[in-house]
Parts: C-alpha cells; sequence; structure tokens
C-alpha cells in the first residue's frame, strides 16, 4: 500500500501569493483594493484572501489578440476611476 498524502492545491491565495500568480506587487494589488478596481475577494476574519478561479477570471478580462481588439472587459489601473485629483499641499 503506498500511503502519501495527496498533495493539496490551494483555492484561496493571500495578497502576496495572489500577487505573485498575476505577475504584480503586493502594493498594486491592495490599491486595486482599495480602489475596487482589482479582482473580487474575501475577508475571512481580518484575512484578505483571493480564489484562484477569481484571480483568473480577472486577469482574463485583459484578454486581447491584439493592439486593435477591443476586448470583452477592461483591466482599469490601480488609480480612482472618478477622475478625483487631491488637493496639493505646499
Amino acid at each position: 500500500m503506498d500511503a502519501r498524502p495527496t498533495p493539496v492545491t490551494a483555492r484561496f491565495l493571500r495578497t502576496p501569493d495572489a500577487a505573485v500568480h498575476l505577475g504584480l506587487s503586493a502594493r498594486t494589488l491592495e490599491k486595486h483594493r482599495c480602489f475596487g478596481t482589482g479582482p473580487v475577494y474575501r475577508k475571512l476574519g481580518g484575512r484578505i484572501v483571493y480564489a484562484v478561479t477569481d484571480l483568473d477570471a480577472w486577469a482574463e478580462q485583459g484578454l486581447r489578440r491584439s493592439t486593435s481588439d477591443p476586448g470583452n472587459g477592461i483591466v482599469h489601473p490601480a488609480k480612482r476611476l472618478d477622475g478625483y485629483t487631491p488637493p496639493v499641499r505646499r
């Protein structure tokens, strides 16, 4: 008999691992979360986790075949979408 345990595939990733999965920095993923432009996430207690399927679905929105391909969705940059510019402190 072979008593080796079955390897477990992670369904949820914390921010640093999710960022690596997407090829982004953890800080960029945090900004996306704050501005509402990133993948959906779950808050479990005080921890933020991302489902691998949600990360892949969000990345698929940016899929293009050429520079002229409008695609099916938009992956926005990690910044406010409403055009707000904070006042400059002097």
